[in-house]
């Protein structure tokens, strides 16, 4: 029962800074794609 409970609530976390600024980078396309999220991401896109 317990790991049910675990399960509902990992469905309800929301993902860390970390986890948001990976998935933003590997939906780059290319190199350049990649870096340019790069340097968006170091000027605080997802940190306010």
């Amino acid at each position: 029962m317990f790991e049910q409970v675990k399960n509902v609530l990992r469905a309800f976390r929301m993902p860390s800074v970390q986890e948001r600024e990976l998935a933003y980078l590997n939906q780059s396309v290319n190199r350049y794609d990649l870096e340019m999220r790069q340097r968006q991401i170091d000027a605080g896109l997802f940190r306010r």
